[in-house]
């Protein structure tokens, strides 16, 4: 990066001393954008100087790293998930399928960001500018129905109990496959003009067009936030929602069932662990919260463009793209590390890498979750 940065921070200092001085403050960060992408510049960014060059360094260093780690840690847990028998579950084919997409995310979406913030703008073409955009849209959405699809399971195991139908690999597939095509369907849609890619803000990333005010454009972005955003995230809520209660009532029946008996517990080792209803409400709250803080800032900078209620910077459109990226990096950890057996088989294929041994992962925050659905099922 220094390679890159000091004779680009020299340059870009002499350019705003010129375009101040001799030019009358007409430099823009639309100035080094390739002629043929500039039908895809909105007027919006052309009243905004050119980004310091430390920043470009900065979010090429960050999303290179943020790609190592998510294509690293998305890629274990696929092929731990696949290649050890007893994960190979229904269940469990939802969260490979989620690692894949988050995989899949960050391995197309970070090269290209490093070499444009290289060259500090887009200079893959208009072409690519709209396979990338569609890419992350379409791995973003499903990575965030897959979530959805997995509380739902959760909901069917734990709240229904026995009257639920278990979820086979069929269903499991079934579920993937409308996941797939649902997502599809909506990235697919700003390739046949129904909204558009565009270069993001400081022009080294593209994603939907937020500042065409026809109403084509701004429907796409209100139908869009609907059904990727505030409909999986409903679901969500109200799936953990009600798992907890349901943990809840199911812990307090057990210890009411113990004191009758005039025993402690009825399970074992509950006097040294926490209560699985604490346990589910953790992984519940990380989950909404990871959720919210990840894709949140660009629903905000979305409605903001279409509504037109603040000046939106190159800077802030790229941070907050960022952050929505940055949820393919943890969700390994909170779908997978928390599953007690894969912490058995990452100990074992990995043991350098595995922060616990098999004998920790009673304590895991999944533990509460497994603990329970087994007891209802063998109820």
């Amino acid at each position: 990066m220094s390679a890159m940065g000091e004779p680009n921070f020299a340059a870009w200092t002499a350019q705003r001393v010129m375009s101040a001085g001799a030019f009358g403050g007409n430099y823009t960060v639309v100035d080094k954008v390739p002629p043929e992408m500039l039908y895809l510049v909105d007027h919006h960014w052309y009243q905004y100087p050119p980004m310091n060059p430390l920043w470009h360094g900065i979010l090429g260093f960050v999303i290179g790293i943020l790609g190592c780690i998510s294509v690293a840690g998305n890629g274990m847990v696929v092929y731990i998930f696949s290649s050890t028998k007893s994960l190979r579950t229904p269940s469990n084919l939802l969260v490979v399928n989620l690692a894949f997409s988050d995989f899949a995310m960050m391995f197309t979406m970070s090269p290209p960001m490093v070499i444009n913030c290289y060259y500090e703008t887009w200079v893959l073409g208009p072409l690519m500018c709209e396979i990338y955009g569609m890419l992350g849209s379409l791995f973003g959405c499903t990575s965030i129905w897959t979530m959805t699809a997995i509380a739902m399971d959760r909901y069917n195991v734990i709240v229904k109990g026995l009257s639920a139908k278990p979820m086979n690999k069929k269903g499991a597939l079934f579920r993937i496959l409308l996941i797939w095509l649902f997502a599809l369907v909506w990235t697919l849609a700003p390739m046949f003009g129904w909204n558009r890619y565009v270069p993001e803000g400081n022009m080294t990333a593209c994603g939907t067009d937020y500042l065409t005010q026809d109403w084509l454009s701004k429907s796409y972005i209100f139908a869009y936030s609907v059904f990727v955003y505030f409909m999986p995230l409903s679901i969500i809520i109200y799936a953990y929602w009600f798992i907890v209660q349901a943990v809840a009532a199911h812990e307090k029946s057990m210890r009411e069932q113990a004191k009758k008996m005039n025993v402690a517990t009825l399970r074992s080792g509950d006097a040294a662990n926490t209560s699985a209803e604490c346990k589910l409400a953790k992984v519940a709250l990380m989950t909404i919260a990871l959720w919210f803080f990840a894709w949140t800032p660009y629903l905000v900078t979305n409605w903001t463009g279409v509504l037109q209620t603040a000046s939106i910077t190159p800077l802030a459109t790229i941070w907050c793209s960022l952050f929505a990226k940055a949820n393919a990096v943890y969700n390994p950890i909170v779908y997978a590390i928390s599953h007690p057996k894969y912490k058995q088989a990452l100990h074992k294929k990995f043991p350098s890498l595995s922060c616990a041994g098999p004998a920790d992962d009673a304590t895991s925050t999944a533990s509460g979750v497994t603990s329970v659905s087994e007891e209802k099922s063998s109820a």
